[in-house]
């Protein structure tokens, strides 16, 4: 019984471990209106930021997304124009939009590049004027 109640509980102990694992936008709030070109802050939470190229469990970088399709998990998030990596573990930058409404979408991946997915991606509207 004592087995049983330290495996239930060590399960437990996992599954809030990896519910606690997030990104959020710290700026600009999802709504805002704002001038280009503008700052965009970047968090994570339950995992650590390291550069492209380390492979230690539970940890990755940021990537920008601007008016893209998500990037399903295990994908590589790739590196273009609208895809803009923060290898070097940035958690801000400045960016220069034209105006207009866009959906920026933060996704962490790991060294490689790949995806950790939905759970780890999350996305709002800025307008810029």
């Amino acid at each position: 019984m004592k087995r049983l109640i330290l495996a239930a509980s060590l399960m437990l102990a996992g599954v809030t471990a990896f519910a606690q694992q997030s990104v959020a936008f710290v700026e600009p709030a999802d709504g805002a209106t704002v001038s280009s070109p503008f700052k965009v802050k970047f968090a994570v939470t339950g995992m650590e930021i390291k550069p492209a190229g380390d492979m230690t469990a539970n940890t990755g970088h940021h990537h920008l997304l601007i008016n893209a399709k998500p990037v399903k998990e295990g994908d590589v998030v790739p590196a273009d124009e609208t895809h803009i990596h923060f290898g070097k573990g940035q958690t801000e930058t400045e960016v220069k939009l034209a105006p207009g409404t866009y959906k920026l979408s933060m996704q962490f991946a790991n060294g490689m590049h790949q995806s950790y997915g939905p759970g780890m991606s999350k996305d709002i509207t800025v307008t810029v004027k």
